[in-house]
């Protein structure tokens, strides 16, 4: 497993609009102690994106796009990875048209069981990243199992997200060693129960949370788990995602990464 801590920069959404602010975010994540990042919910163009990670020595090991690309623009979202220097190129979510009540995925499967066929001839992956309602029942199978059972394994992998397993009910570390090498990069998120007679909860930086991350680390190594990217989509540290990302990197600087 690669110990170089990685910051998702969907952490820093709203930080990465401008090719401005792209800039002086990379400065952020570099001076804080990143070394490799993931690319989400920017509109900017890779090449100019790929100047600025030489520039702070970063290295983009994967991204976002959305469904409709893989469907409709999958060439371009190769060019895109390639100039980015990835090999992984994940998708954030299923369209919520194949999952809500009512729906199935089927659709779903078929046109990314396309896209990973022409990923696949070009010695490039797919990474799935989870949210909880992958772990629904329809017609008495989950949608995950699906998602397993009927793609390519040599091609679809997973973005796994800690905290939306433990929402989803699942033991990150036991979904971890399920998947095994298809595990290919992480979220590290962390789970905070909040307090009160219904169930709620927030995510929150690594370490402050019930997460057992020795448990997670150990099933990422012991896997061959790529890459981990810490990635807090909200609750940030005095509404600062970057003081968020910097508690995270600290805790897992602790516990053996750089």
């Amino acid at each position: 497993m690669d110990k170089r801590i990685g910051a998702q920069l969907f952490t820093v959404v709203d930080h990465t609009q401008t090719i401005q602010d792209f800039d002086a975010t990379c400065k952020k994540i570099k001076d804080i102690g990143y070394k490799i990042v993931q690319i989400s919910g920017t509109p900017l163009a890779a090449r100019e994106m790929r100047e600025i990670l030489d520039k702070y020595s970063l290295q983009a090991v994967t991204s976002h796009r959305g469904y409709d690309d893989f469907v409709n623009n999958i060439d371009e979202i190769i060019e895109y990875n390639k100039i980015l220097g990835c090999d992984l190129c994940g998708l954030g979510a299923m369209p919520q048209k194949f999952w809500d009540e009512g729906c199935n995925p089927n659709e779903f499967i078929k046109n990314i069981n396309k896209a990973c066929e022409t990923l696949k001839k070009e010695n490039m992956y797919f990474g799935y990243h989870n949210h909880a309602f992958e772990f629904k029942k329809i017609n008495g199978v989950t949608i995950y199992d699906r998602l397993i059972n009927e793609t390519d394994s040599d091609v679809f992998n997973f973005i796994v997200d800690t905290y939306w397993l433990q929402i989803g009910g699942k033991n990150p570390p036991d979904v971890i060693r399920e998947l095994g090498k298809r595990a290919m990069a992480l979220h590290f998120k962390d789970f905070v129960p909040t307090s009160g007679w219904s169930a709620s909860m927030k995510m929150g930086e690594i370490g402050n949370g019930n997460l057992d991350w020795d448990k997670i680390i150990a099933a990422c190594e012991d896997t061959g788990t790529r890459w981990a990217l810490v990635e807090q989509d909200t609750d940030h540290f005095e509404n600062d995602p970057f003081k968020s990302l910097e508690i995270s990197y600290n805790f897992l600087k602790s516990k053996g990464f750089e």
